[in-house]
């Protein structure tokens, strides 16, 4: 038999026998190994364990530890529910079941209405199938064979997913013990890998995510290799739940959904605080990056977005309406505005970079199984911004970007991790274009020293994009920021310049995002600090609490003295008793309570309550709004 070389992860390089399995190429090089990897890369293929080795290639062991790892680990455990909830309930019909970010799901099709209690027994018998340790076999069958084979187990679904195949596709099927699966795989070589599962929650799904397709029903779960994770991950979860921006935003009077409206938040008083917080830092910092500001109209011709490329890409996602018997629709996107903008003057080389800026209302249809508090919405402000810069200056502005969503995200005390998407199957423009403006956004993350990952296919229609992943306090990742560089919509519009040869050249254009959406954001850190803004965006920054009436001429003296100085504060004068009031303000989450009575009135003082940190004595009034003041200022 001949010899195939493989090429290691470290450079080293081997000979092996033709036909070897990736899995005995493991064991060969050491038991660790074997026993950490879960599927491999064959010249950047992940692929099973149980692959041979057929050719010259490049070879990668895959363990948990990487993403390919976990949905490996992860689709796995989709494949143990799917036999598990065949073995228990006998009229089941099979829909998908991926992995997902931290988990997995499957979708099906049964008489029987799931309860938690169910998940129970569920769970149960899928760890009675890792016992079993059954083997993961990959098989091949002809397109007819594979219909007829998933007919006979009345597998409708399935039948339907490879009627849709492309013809020339192979037909992958995974089988482990009884149970058959249609599936692309990879997969980890046995069920007896799958050490530490939680079924989570039983949900609603449309088949094919089709709302006039038939509602089947979802089994959620998670995988891990290790119990101790596993168990990290599920109290990161109950801490999830407590911070649940819904249930915060309700308590703390910030917004709601209202049914006259889903999809459409309503923002109360305190809410309006954060958010007016957040736009006028927004606002400062980039007046100091140099953006201009504009406003653009939320309603605007059917023309101009079929001029865009949203009327073929986005239209069903968008609202509409008609206006003097012709078509208009409610903008999704704020950038056809704010080119209308720049294409409303005359531009020279000497004028850019024009940094234009906007905080935009716009609105896009989500169905309504889809819509999640703040965090998906159908009608939301994005902090847009639009810069039209000469060819030469796309790295200096793409680094000039990432400098201020630094100085953004730092102060929330938010890292994050970048991700680099590249064109999508449905783009606008050449494969030229795109390799020019993928190129230009990897190259200001390499010279800039940032680590990214690649998302294939994920770019907007337009153009690649870089997206900025938050990461917050109790671990979990948002997709915030983002920066699309756009070579093909200033062509569209038929943008232009003079460059310093007096003729017409056209401008490059980068969309981006620090925030993302207002209403997202402000959920986001609603989750992050549990409620307990800072002093500099908490809706009420300072709470007064006399002792007893005779005491409250005193509080709103001082309520006058700190309104002037632009401290946020309320009096609760009611006649409770103390105690009473300190446990409520707690509950509100008030960075300072000032307890005041007869000493205090007397000493022209206050007794200081820190949330976090309970009493920290007394203090003159004027040192005690000298130090707010400065947590204000220094946004602490």
């Amino acid at each position: 038999m001949s010899k195939v070389k493989i090429v290691l992860k470290d450079g080293a390089v081997r000979e092996y026998e033709q036909g070897t399995t990736l899995g005995q190429l493991a064991e060969s090089i050491s038991r660790g190994l074997a026993k950490a990897a879960l599927v491999a890369k064959v010249d950047g293929h992940v692929v099973d364990l149980n692959s041979k080795l057929g050719t010259d290639a490049n070879v990668e062991f895959v363990t948990f530890e990487t993403q390919e790892g976990k949905d490996a680990f992860r689709h796995t455990a989709s494949h143990i529910l799917a036999q598990a909830v065949k073995r228990l309930y006998g009229d089941v019909k099979l829909g998908i079941g991926p992995s997902i970010a931290n988990g997995f799901y499957y979708d099906f099709d049964t008489s029987h209405t799931f309860t938690p209690e169910d998940l129970v027994k569920i769970q149960a018998e899928m760890e009675k199938i890792v016992k079993e340790d059954l083997p993961l076999q990959r098989m091949t069958a002809g397109r007819e064979e594979a219909i007829r084979m998933f007919g006979e187990r009345g597998e409708n679904y399935k039948q339907e997913l490879i009627q849709d195949l492309p013809a020339d596709v192979e037909i992958s099927l995974y089988k482990q013990g009884e149970f058959i699966d249609l599936c692309a795989g990879p997969h980890v070589p046995s069920t007896g890998k799958i050490k530490s599962i939680k079924l989570q929650s039983i949900a609603g799904a449309y088949w094919r995510g089709d709302e006039k397709r038939k509602m089947l029903q979802r089994i959620y779960g998670t995988a891990f290799e290790k119990k101790a994770d596993l168990d990290a991950y599920i109290t990161m979860l109950e801490e999830a739940v407590k911070r649940d921006h819904r249930k915060l935003g309700k308590e703390l009077g910030l917004f709601s959904i209202e049914e006259e409206g889903p999809g459409f938040p309503f923002f109360h008083p305190k809410g309006m605080v954060i958010r007016n917080e957040l736009e006028t830092f927004w606002r400062k910092l980039h007046n100091q990056y140099r953006y201009q500001e504009i406003k653009t109209p939320i309603i605007l011709n059917q023309k101009l977005w079929q001029q865009s490329g949203h009327w073929d890409h986005y239209k069903q996602n968008m609202y509409f309406t008609k206006i003097d018997e012709e078509g208009y629709a409610v903008k999704p996107m704020n950038c056809p505005g704010g080119i209308l903008v720049y294409r409303s003057q005359h531009h020279s080389y000497r004028d850019l970079p024009l940094r234009m800026c906007e905080l935009g209302l716009v609105h896009r249809h989500e169905i309504s199984g889809a819509l999640h508090g703040l965090m998906r919405v159908r009608s939301f402000t994005q902090d847009d911004a639009h810069i039209f810069m000469l060819p030469s200056q796309i790295k200096s502005e793409i680094k000039g970007v990432i400098e201020l969503f630094n100085r953004v995200y730092g102060v929330f005390g938010l890292s994050y991790h970048c991700e680099l998407s590249t064109k999508p199957e449905k783009a606008m423009g050449s494969d030229e274009i795109w390799e020019l403006a993928t190129s230009a956004l990897q190259e200001a993350l390499e010279e800039l020293n940032m680590p990214y990952k690649i998302n294939p296919g994920d770019g907007a229609f337009y153009g690649p994009k870089i997206d900025f992943h938050l990461r917050d306090s109790i671990g979990r990742t948002w997709q915030c920021g983002t920066i699309q560089l756009d070579m093909l919509m200033p062509e569209k519009f038929d943008l232009t310049y003079i460059g310093e040869d007096g003729q017409k050249h056209r401008p490059v254009m980068i969309h981006r995002v620090a925030f993302g959406s207002m209403e997202r954001f402000i959920g986001i850190l609603i989750e992050h600090y549990a409620g307990a803004f800072p002093v500099w965006l908490a809706p009420v920054q300072v709470k007064i609490l006399p002792i007893t009436e005779r005491h409250a001429v005193y509080a709103r003296d001082l309520e006058e003295w700190m309104r002037g100085q632009d401290i946020r504060v309320e009096i609760d004068d009611r006649n409770e008793k103390i105690g009473y009031k300190i446990r409520e303000g707690q509950l509100e989450k008030v960075p300072y309570m000032l307890v005041v009575g007869d000493k205090e009135v007397e000493t022209r003082s206050v007794a200081v309550r820190k949330r976090g940190e309970g009493d920290i004595g007394t203090m003159p009034v004027d040192k005690f709004i000298n130090q707010v003041s400065g947590e204000i200022k220094e946004k602490i």
